[in-house]
């Protein structure tokens, strides 16, 4: 499927959601590393994915590219990422950001044809 035909929004959740699974514990990728995996959409459309379909899966672990979550998600998330070993980056206002250099967990190609 080439980036100019129509996306099946079906398709692309079910993509999005795989991705994320595949992500191992202590691990993290960013919205945009999803959307470049799936080769369609971008970081606010995986963003979208995760915010509405995202509580079956560790979402935690899908999150922005400069190691944040959203504020409401960021305590549950802490907890998630001190059980797995996640790396964060010490700040002094407390807030929960990963280390992404550390964390990072890199795809090889491509996830598959949407």
């Amino acid at each position: 499927m080439s980036e100019d035909e129509p996306l099946d929004p079906d398709a692309y959740v079910e993509a999005v959601l795989r991705i994320a699974e595949q992500v191992p514990p202590g691990h993290v990728v960013s919205y945009g590393q999803v959307a470049a995996a799936l080769g369609r959409g971008g970081p606010r459309q995986v963003g979208r994915v995760m915010a509405t379909y995202g509580a079956t899966v560790p979402w935690w672990r899908v999150i922005r590219s400069d190691g944040t979550l959203q504020e409401s998600l960021r305590g549950r998330a802490r907890e998630h990422y001190l059980e797995e070993g996640t790396p964060l980056r010490n700040r002094l206002d407390q807030e929960v950001r990963v280390d992404m250099r550390a964390a990072a967990f890199e795809f090889h190609g491509t996830v598959g044809p949407l």
